[in-house]
């Protein structure tokens, strides 16, 4: 078996999922990356004629690829092509496994854009060993689910120290239609309802403790407005990556939640959620649901996606150790429409990062901040992702 980062790959960058509807974004957004490049790119899915639809209009001329998630044969011969797989196939947690499990044992880095937490833990439960074994990095959510979140964490709390009890906020304004995947994601997460608050000790290092804040509807201080809890995959992320780096202070705690500004609209939007949280529960109120949202593979138009746009807001507060006066922070990641521009960018950098040798050194199933860290977060930048201090620790 060859390592992805040694010689003998015919590829550096696979796309799995390009004909598919945000695929087909991640496959515009690598060839206008890669055009002119020494990178080897290629796309992948099961037919042949809608690989040629998606690949023929590219300037970079990928190399077409037929591959099945169905069949275990065809992903292990897909991933011993390439260094890099990304992949837009969902969902995940039915369709997701064996694709990452064929990459971690030929020692292919992926990338994909999930936003299941089954998804996550069957990989860390199935999949680890394997990828720390041949020496794979498997980063999961690099989409809007959880790159915001996930990297505006890490970047708010480089502005507090480290030696100090940290509680952070993420409070998340979004206008744009959501992909047919992530609205089924969504469902989901309203039929199992909010996961409760805990305590974990941190991989890393054991003198810190790790937990999810107590969630429940408040006013957000230095915001206004309400703070509303979000049951998405992305405290989860935030969590996993404050186990594994340093700069978290000694005991941190993460809160999730959209930011409504009218109160008109939290009870609203609270009624809609209710009902719809109660109909996620029975098979006929989740198929009637079901048929109100975009169907998987189905997307905006350019205009649609042109209007979108996101705010995460980071609300942090330290108490140091040493007694002293609290220091908050307040940091910002901004970005156009989230569903589908973005999560697209998010997912190309990531696989451009894989292939570069800028990023962390890390094996095994790890988050956008673990396994592509401070290089991606440059990347994303680059590309319009604005991430900023809005109020500087004092």
């Amino acid at each position: 078996m060859v390592a992805a980062d040694g010689p003998g790959r015919e590829l550096d960058i696979v796309l799995l999922g390009a004909t598919g509807f945000t695929g087909g974004l991640v496959a515009t957004e690598l060839d206008r990356r890669l055009a002119g490049t020494r990178l080897r790119w290629g796309v992948a899915g099961r037919d042949a004629a809608a690989l040629e639809r998606v690949a023929a209009p590219l300037r970079s001329d990928p190399t077409r690829i037929r591959a099945d998630v169905t069949d275990p044969r065809s992903l292990a011969a897909l991933a011993a092509r390439t260094r890099v797989l990304a992949t837009t196939v969902g969902p995940y947690a039915r369709l997701g496994r064996d694709v990452a499990l064929a990459c971690a044992e030929h020692g292919t880095h992926y990338a994909d854009i999930s936003g299941e937490e089954e998804h996550v833990r069957a990989l860390e439960r199935d999949v680890e060993a394997s990828a720390r074994r041949t020496g794979a990095t498997l980063v999961v959510c690099c989409g809007f689910d959880a790159v915001p979140h996930d990297l505006g964490a890490q970047f708010a709390v480089e502005a507090l120290p480290d030696d100090a009890d940290v509680e952070l906020r993420g409070y998340v304004r979004a206008r744009g239609r959501p992909s047919g995947g992530t609205a089924r994601t969504a469902l989901d997460a309203l039929a199992t309802g909010v996961p409760t608050a805990g305590p974990d000790r941190a991989a890393s290092d054991p003198a810190r403790t790790v937990e999810r804040l107590p969630l429940g509807l408040h006013r957000p201080d230095r915001l206004g407005g309400w703070g509303v809890p979000l049951p998405t995959v992305d405290p989860l992320i935030v969590l996993r990556s404050a186990r594994r780096l340093p700069g978290h202070g000694r005991r941190f705690r993460y809160g999730h939640f959209a930011h409504v500004r009218r109160t008109t609209t939290l009870a609203l939007g609270g009624a809609a959620l209710g009902v719809g949280a109660l109909a996620a529960r029975t098979p006929p109120g989740r198929r009637l649901l079901e048929g109100l949202l975009p169907a998987p593979g189905d997307g905006p138009d350019a205009a649609a996606r042109a209007a979108g746009r996101f705010t995460v807001l980071l609300v942090g507060r330290a108490a140091p150790a040493d007694g002293s006066a609290p220091r908050h922070v307040v940091a910002r990641v901004r970005g156009r429409d989230p569903g589908y521009g973005e999560t697209s960018r998010m997912l190309a950098e990531a696989a451009l990062t894989l292939a570069g040798d800028e990023r962390p050194d890390v094996t095994g199933v790890v988050t956008p901040a673990v396994g592509l860290g401070v290089p991606y977060r440059r990347r994303l930048e680059a590309a319009g992702i604005r991430f900023e201090l809005v109020e500087p620790a004092r």
